[in-house]
């Protein structure tokens, strides 16, 4: 099915204030000043990075244990008033907005680290944690949790959007560092989907059913998350080339070599220039791969000097390193804050982001196509992508005031949604799809798939409270 055919889902719940208003009062009296009404603090948590106006909910609590989430669900549940989890509100594709209005669950205060087990290489997280937050509670035990999305997102909205980032090439995304989730369901029963076994064989797999559901299915109250020990050695660098092209055929050729390369990341010129106008970089502003190595100090010179060989073929080089920690950080800072460096391009415009994944095989292709589509479309917007697993981003920068251009730069998604798809690939390969990507899922599931997600979402959450509007409409 061609995307332009794609039915664009809506959700078909009326907001009833009357219902609403009575849910409120029950909140408050069972939460008191942890439930927050004011328009400022409604509008931050119905804010959203995308095309999609802000959509704030009628309350945001702030819950401290899993059974204030319980407690906060049933009350919602009792009065049919949808029920909206939010982490720290990293999410671009309007996960966290509330179309039919209802109740934020803000977990700030469920940031506690509950348990690491060092000797099993796990921990046990409220959903509220960061990533970052982990890492430094990490810091003295030889472990880190390897997930970087960039964003210091909450690990519960990591969860559920099923993030990835930097690191995917060689420690994959979340589906593959969740052990187990406490997820409170819309009755408000509460389920564990595992245990910490590093594997099962017992039913269902509940827990990679609720990694990615972004919040349609159960709430997470707690995570337990798989580490990993920090490498003897780390050395990474960057790598200009002449072309995007020679960029993603030199990533292709690593992966396919069995280098086991832990960061390569792909910049194009015009966000190379945008990451030196923010973070003083003073890089040659061409199209560059950004790469790390992990392992022995024996194993990361090989895998440098292997690589070094194949980028040379593709006439890349030279192959500069970061030697020192600080100049390893400061490099990868930069590329974290890839995003916000781009309004150093066009200040005062909107920053609308996007990304698709493509079999690897097919990734300079697609990517070289959309940078002509780019070009010919006339708008502004870098390219960035974790290309070690064929997933890219763009950032497209728009005046919202003109009509013209904004049509222009929803065609340029539109198509390379549409290419991505032709290619065998996704319309999302991290951000997930929320409400923004909802109207792709047809024509690239197959309606009979989309009914079955569809059959899910009803047996789970049969009055549609659960973060509805998102993902699938019923």
């Amino acid at each position: 099915m061609a995307v332009a055919a794609a039915i664009d889902n809506k959700t078909s719940r009326a907001r009833d204030p009357a219902s609403i208003a009575k849910a409120l009062a029950a909140l408050t009296a069972a939460f008191g000043n942890r439930v927050v009404t004011a328009q400022a603090v409604r509008e931050q948590h119905g804010n959203t990075v995308t095309w999609i106006p802000n959509q704030p909910p009628d309350a945001v609590v702030f819950p401290q244990s899993t059974e204030d989430v319980q407690r906060i669900v049933r009350i919602c549940a009792e009065h049919n008033v949808p029920v909206i989890p939010f982490g720290t509100g990293t999410s671009l594709e309007g996960h966290v907005n509330a179309p039919q209005g209802g109740v934020s669950i803000d977990f700030r205060d469920m940031d506690k680290v509950l348990a690491v087990h060092a000797e099993d290489l796990d921990c046990v997280v409220e959903p509220g944690v960061t990533r970052k937050a982990l890492n430094e509670h990490l810091r003295d035990s030889g472990l880190f949790f390897p997930i970087d999305p960039g964003a210091n997102a909450s690990l519960g909205g990591m969860a559920a959007t099923r993030a990835s980032g930097t690191n995917a090439v060689r420690y994959g995304t979340m589906k593959d560092n969740v052990i187990a989730l406490k997820v409170v369901l819309a009755n408000g029963e509460v389920i564990d989907t595992a245990r910490r076994a590093k594997k099962t064989s017992a039913g269902y797999d509940l827990t990679r059913l609720m990694v990615g559901s972004e919040g349609t299915l159960g709430i997470v109250t707690q995570l337990t998350l798989k580490l990993s020990g920090i490498p003897e050695a780390v050395s990474g660098g960057i790598c200009p080339f002449p072309s995007i092209e020679a960029c993603c055929n030199t990533a292709i050729a690593t992966i396919q070599s069995g280098i086991p390369i832990a960061r390569i990341e792909l910049l194009d010129a015009l966000q190379v220039r945008a990451c030196n106008l923010h973070s003083n970089l003073g890089l040659p502003e061409t199209s560059m791969l950004l790469l790390e190595f992990h392992g022995t100090e024996a194993s990361v010179a090989e895998q440098s000097q292997r690589f070094g060989d194949i980028a040379a073929e593709f006439g890349g080089g030279p192959f500069t390193w970061a030697t020192r920690p600080e100049e390893r950080t400061k490099l990868w800072e930069a590329r974290h804050h890839a995003a916000l460096s781009n309004f150093a391009l066009r200040p005062g415009a909107a920053m609308i982001a996007t990304d698709v994944c493509v079999p690897l095989s097919r990734l300079a292709e697609c990517v070289t196509q959309t940078q002509a589509d780019i070009e010919a479309s006339r708008i502004l917007a870098p390219i960035v992508g974790h290309v070690g697993d064929g997933n890219f981003h763009l950032t497209l920068l728009i005046d919202m005031d003109d009509a013209d251009e904004v049509k222009r730069a929803k065609a340029l998604s539109e198509r390379l949604v549409e290419r991505a798809l032709a290619m065998d690939g996704t319309c999302t390969g991290e951000h997930g799809v929320g409400q923004g990507k909802m109207k792709y899922l047809e024509a690239e599931h197959g309606p009979a798939a989309l009914a079955a997600m569809a059959a899910i979402k009803r047996a789970l959450d049969p009055q549609n409270i659960m973060n509805p509007g998102k993902i699938v409409a019923l």
